[in-house]
């Protein structure tokens, strides 16, 4: 829905710095958010409401919705009171009092019941229905919004799981809790544990979880901007996954509740192009027979990196940017565009002035759509940073490479071989100079060993043996007499 005035929320955003995505997405709200499940679903419209410009209120509407759908009285909350900033005149701007506190008394109830019963569950000493009543306890606080209380609860049933397949559901929902408390390195922790069960054709379940653990782990390591690893885990993932219908409540590979098929190849598309070169991108991912499933999804992220591959940064570049809105508006995504759009462009720029020794920033300019002014700010931020090997003249204009000194590299060399030279001359005359001393220490295995009549050399060129040692007969060690 696109605004004629845009709200004041939106000017004090952008000026204490938060993002502000001004542009008209590509994605329909209503079906982009039809593929998630769960905590997910308002977590991604709420970011979109408070983000975009064009979508705020459909999407703070349908956050609203989906607030008062559950039961996390927080959520509700703070979906009223952005609303209540970007369309004070709007009736859904003030809150519902009443319905607040039926919300809370009902989370009350439903919140002792399940107390209540897991204690005569543990008084009953059976060790499934502690499971279960754990488990339900663990999915009402997460559904709630308490995140902290969920973890302790789902942690709770290890002690009462009585099979594998059981530590394997424990885990996969601590994976879900910690990827909404954002504790990235729990994440990898409890991803461990589960593919340390793969091994065995006794865990099925762990099999079956197969492609949400790659798309889990990869979705920390991309968290914590290690591009590369999350790169390698997402083009990886089990092709099972692509299949998935989201939209299916009793699909088991679907992931909806953290995120889907697009999503994989979406991170994982941007990840290899930020991190891989491009033999890698060919090898890798386009010709990866897990990732071509999810790549089919997302046709334009095939595209810009085929067009990286042949050297085309500029229209590789130019369908990135062509998105970047829809990223923005990505609850993971969002914290990680800046740098991944960083690495590819600066990559973009290495890759192009490979072959050249000067380059005027014009020709940049061009080969990157943008302006002489932008291109100049990159270039001295790539160099500063160490990443460009390069010189800019300010006077012509232009990127000049480095160029190596032929004659001093070659002196550098002789020096270097001369010095090592010299070290092996020294290290022989040293050696000759123990010999002709008799300071050589020869092995037991020389000498036919301690008890086969073998002797130590000594310094004067006699010897003993083992014998000599066990003899007493008052013989000394250095002359053997």
């Amino acid at each position: 829905m696109s605004a004629l005035r845009e709200p004041s929320y939106f000017i004090k955003a952008r000026r204490a710095g938060r993002v502000v995505v001004d542009e008209p997405p590509k994605l329909d709200l209503e079906a982009y958010i039809a593929n998630y499940k769960g905590r997910t679903r308002f977590e991604r419209l709420y970011l979109i409401g408070s983000t975009s410009s064009y979508l705020y209120l459909d999407a703070l509407k349908a956050a609203l919705a989906e607030a008062k759908r559950g039961g996390d009285v927080q959520q509700y909350e703070a979906a009223v009171a952005a609303l209540s900033d970007l369309a004070p005149n709007d009736p859904d701007a003030a809150p519902d009092q009443d319905f607040v506190e039926k919300m809370r008394k009902q989370v009350k109830i439903d919140t002792d019941k399940m107390e209540t019963e897991l204690k005569l569950y543990k008084n009953n000493l059976i060790k499934e229905s502690i499971r279960m009543g754990f488990d339900d306890l663990g999915q009402h606080y997460h559904r709630i919004g308490d995140l902290s209380k969920s973890q302790k609860a789902y942690s709770q049933m290890r002690d009462v799981c009585t099979t594998p397949s059981h530590v394997v559901l424990m885990n996969m929902k601590l994976i879900n809790v910690s990827i909404d408390q954002r504790q990235w390195f729990a994440v990898q922790n409890h991803v461990s544990r589960v593919r340390g069960l793969l091994g065995s054709d006794k865990q099925p379940e762990a099999v079956r979880n197969k492609a949400k653990l790659s798309a889990a782990n990869a979705l920390s390591m991309m968290m914590q901007s290690d591009f590369k690893g999350a790169a390698q885990e997402f083009i990886t993932a089990d092709p099972r996954m692509a299949r998935a219908r989201p939209d299916d409540p009793n699909d088991e590979e679907s992931y909806s509740e953290v995120l889907t098929p697009n999503d994989v190849a979406i991170y994982g598309g941007l990840c290899a192009i930020a991190s891989m070169d491009r033999d890698e991108l060919q090898r890798k991912v386009l010709e990866s027979a897990e990732f071509r499933d999810y790549l089919e999804l997302e046709p334009h992220i095939r595209r810009a990196i085929s067009h990286f591959i042949n050297g085309n940064y500029s229209a590789c570049l130019s369908i990135l940017d062509s998105y970047k809105p829809d990223y923005l508006l990505d609850i993971y995504l969002q914290s990680q565009v800046p740098k991944i759009y960083y690495e590819v462009r600066s990559k973009a720029i290495r890759q192009y002035f490979i072959p050249f020794s000067c380059v005027t920033f014009k020709a940049l300019a061009q080969a990157f759509n943008t302006d002489e002014g932008t291109i100049e700010v990159e270039l001295t931020q790539l160099i500063k940073a160490g990443d460009l090997e390069a010189r800019l003249d300010l006077v012509d204009r232009k990127l000049l490479a480095k160029q190596n000194n032929a004659r001093a590299e070659v002196l550098n060399k002789a020096l270097a071989e001369a010095k090592e030279y010299e070290r092996t001359l020294h290290l022989r005359l040293l050696r000759m100079a123990i010999l002709n001393a008799g300071l050589e220490v020869k092995s037991a295995k020389e000498k036919g060993g301690l008890g086969g009549g073998g002797g130590f050399g000594g310094q004067d060129g006699g010897g003993y043996n083992g014998a000599d040692l066990l003899s007493g007969d008052g013989r000394t060690l250095r002359s053997g007499r």
